[in-house]
Order: C-alpha cells, then sequence, then structure tokens
C-alpha cells in the first residue's frame, strides 16, 4: 500500500511539475475524446435517419372490395408468423374511404364522383413492414407461392405492389449498407488518427523526464516504480480530458437540439441527455485506456536501455 501510495503521489507530481506540456496532453487528448463523442453521436444520427427511411418503406397488400373479414385475418396471421414481419397495419374499406375523401376533399368532381356512386368502390389493404429492408424480398416470395389466400378464386388479394416498390427498395437497402461502412470505416479512421497525435504529445511529456527516469533506474527502482507514476499521470490525463469533453458537449448538444433536429431528424440533446451515463463511461473508459497505453508505449524506451 506505501508503494502504491507513492506511485499514485508520483503521478500527481509529474502532472503538476509538468505544467503547460501537462495541459497540452490534456488538450490534446480531450481533442480525440471530443472526435470520439462526435462520433457517437453522428452514429446515433445515421441510425435514427435511415430507421426512419426504413419505416417509411413497406409492402402493400390491396384487398379485393368486399373480402371476409375472416378470410382478411387468416392472411394477416399468416404473415405475423413470417420471422422477417415486423409489423403489419390493417385499414379496412371504410377507413380507407374516409382517409380517400380528407385526401380529395378540395378535389370535388371526385368527391361528387364517390356520392353518385352510393357504395364503397375501394377495399382495405394490409401494410406489411419487414424488419430490415433486404426482407421484403421473402415476403414477396410468399406472397407469391402459390397460398389460395393470395392466388385463385378464394383470394382475398387483389393487388401486391412490391413489384413497383422492388427498385426503390433494392437501392434504398444499398444506400443504408454502404452508408454503415462508410461511418465505421470513418471513424476507425478518426481514431487512429488521434490516437498517434495523442501518443506522440504524452511521449513529449515523458521525454521532459527522461535524465529524472535514467537517475532512478540508477539508484535500483524497478520497473513499475518508474512506470507506475507516468500510468497514473495518463489516468489524470483521461479523467480531466473526459471532464472537459463532456462540459463542452453539453451546451453544443443543446444548441444543435433547439436549432437542428428538423434537419437532423434527431434531437440530439435528448439523445446526450438521456444516454450521459453510456456517453461518460464509453468516454472516461476511452480517455483512460488512451492516456496509460500511450504512457506505457512511450515510457518502455527508456526502462529498456
Amino acid at each position: 500500500m506505501r508503494g502504491l501510495k507513492r506511485i499514485i503521489k508520483g503521478g500527481f507530481v509529474n502532472f503538476i511539475r509538468g505544467g503547460i506540456v501537462s495541459w497540452a496532453a490534456v488538450l490534446v487528448v480531450s481533442i480525440t475524446l471530443s472526435v470520439i463523442t462526435s462520433l457517437i453521436l453522428l452514429q446515433a444520427v445515421l441510425h435514427s435517419s435511415l430507421q426512419q427511411i426504413k419505416d417509411k418503406v413497406d409492402v402493400t397488400i390491396y384487398l379485393n372490395v368486399g373480402a371476409k373479414e375472416d378470410k382478411i385475418t387468416e392472411l394477416k396471421n399468416a404473415l405475423t408468423k413470417l420471422p422477417e414481419v415486423a409489423e403489419i397495419n390493417y385499414v379496412t374499406e371504410g377507413e380507407n374511404l374516409r382517409r380517400f375523401r380528407e385526401l380529395h376533399s378540395a378535389d370535388y368532381p371526385t368527391i361528387q364522383a364517390l356520392d353518385e356512386i352510393g357504395e364503397n368502390p375501394l377495399g382495405g389493404y394490409l401494410g406489411v413492414k419487414a424488419k430490415e429492408i433486404s426482407q421484403y424480398e421473402t415476403i414477396a416470395t410468399f406472397l407469391s407461392s402459390g397460398s389460395p389466400m393470395v392466388l385463385g378464386p378464394s383470394s382475398v388479394v387483389r393487388k401486391v405492389n412490391y413489384a413497383q416498390n422492388k427498385d426503390v427498395i433494392e437501392k434504398l437497402n444499398a444506400i443504408i449498407d454502404g452508408a454503415q461502412k462508410l461511418g465505421f470505416l470513418v471513424t476507425a479512421l478518426l481514431v487512429l488518427i488521434s490516437v498517434i497525435i495523442t501518443f506522440n504529445t504524452i511521449r513529449l511529456t515523458i521525454f521532459i523526464s527522461k535524465e529524472e527516469i535514467g537517475v532512478m533506474r540508477l539508484v535500483g527502482a524497478s520497473k513499475m516504480g518508474v512506470r507506475g507514476p507516468f500510468l497514473i499521470e495518463g489516468v489524470i490525463y483521461g479523467i480531466i480530458a473526459t471532464i472537459v469533453t463532456l462540459v463542452i458537449f453539453w451546451p453544443a448538444t443543446a444548441w444543435l437540439g433547439r436549432n437542428m433536429s428538423g434537419f437532423l431528424g434527431l434531437n440530439v440533446y435528448e439523445y446526450y441527455v438521456s444516454n450521459i451515463f453510456y456517453i461518460l463511461l464509453l468516454v472516461l473508459s476511452s480517455g483512460i485506456i488512451l492516456g496509460v497505453v500511450s504512457s506505457f508505449l512511450a515510457i518502455r524506451k527508456y526502462l529498456n536501455k
């Protein structure tokens, strides 16, 4: 315990004695953690945007006018059993007519024609959403598989619009896959650049103490006794940089949430606040690991001499 206390005290002494260089290291680590936090928020925005796109895509099954409810229920239950199906929205004939009237309320000839018919010419429909965009092909295959509920004289299905939407669905699927891969590559590249910069900055702080390290080795100090204070110093960099990063992002996300929610499709401030403990844990662990690993690698050169 005495040795541990000495190492911790040595870490704080090194940090204070480093002065401007120590705070420069904190600044660089803060920039690195800011990049990581920005990437977390960008991934959240990307995920939200892609989810909104997914929610707007579905396969619509138009039902025959006068289709029996038990047959519709049978078809709906069959679709629900498919593992690819996430949600089914059933719109009845009456509801479909009401929506049609609202949509064309300003189109007097259309409304007049409906009134003259005297009965509902519109059937109901099922809006089917898949769990993933790539799974609509499987649902479409089921609908064209020859089931009597879909094909034949007892069918309740008038038309399925998958064929018309197929190209759009496939393009959206390709865009989503590409965006996710690009996001991962950009994240990895920016984090790697930040780690290299941080390592070089911390190596500079240790270089200033190289003569002291040499003296400690000459008087018989163990490698852990020499390395320990610098590792603690790396932990201090990570903790202070985490506090700086979270304080900076609090007003920044508040401004973004107030002014850019419509453009981004996500209230960044609400996401930041609701996930603050997750972000704190991730940023703090990243900062400490970054500081400790950089210090460990930077001091190894002087310990091996």
